[in-house]
């Protein structure tokens, strides 16, 4: 498998001395081959082709901003996934798209911690896209109220609808989020 992710988050997926490449590798048996100038990541599968492919996500993940330590739940949950909106697709302008990362972050990041909050999943906001790491579920809501903030609804808003859906899951059984 080959995936390219940014020459400036090479050094997140290398991690210092290596660790985090050798702890990955270790982990799922796969191989990395990192292209550091280009970006290209090679991923070479061991015993386990889940486990490459799971392995993937993770790299993915890195590319788009996560820290290693917010991917690694990628490898070890098989009900996690990896959803990547593409802001590029609505937006072409710098000024837009940063106006529009904006609304996503919100002040000192508080829109997104109060988005992770209530659905429990992690959102990471770099380059041209938003990522968003959870179970399928959680990710259809948390991109629902991002999708909100992009076609300009208040933050007060979408702060209810994530609210209302919080409390539809607890009282589904799924669990507090």
């Amino acid at each position: 498998m080959h995936i390219k992710i940014p020459a400036d988050r090479i050094g997140a997926l290398v991690g210092p001395s290596g660790s985090v490449k050798s702890m990955l590798e270790e982990k799922t048996s796969a191989t990395l081959d990192i292209e550091s100038e280009s970006g290209a990541v090679e991923i070479a599968a061991g015993e386990d082709p889940i486990m490459a492919m799971r392995l993937a996500d993770v790299v993915r993940a890195i590319g788009r901003g996560f820290s290693p330590e917010r991917a690694y739940p990628l490898l070890e949950d098989e009900m996690l996934m990896l959803d990547v909106i593409d802001l590029s697709r609505v937006f072409n302008t710098k000024s837009d798209m940063a106006r529009i990362k904006g609304r996503i972050i919100g002040k000192d990041g508080r829109t997104r911690e109060i988005t992770e909050k209530l659905t429990g999943v992690f959102i990471s906001v770099y380059g041209k896209t938003v990522a968003i790491i959870g179970s399928p579920e959680q990710i259809r809501i948390a991109r629902a109220a991002i999708e909100m903030l992009i076609d300009g609804a208040p933050h007060g808003a979408v702060y209810g609808y994530l609210e209302k859906k919080n409390q539809e899951l607890v009282s589904s059984g799924i669990g507090e989020l």
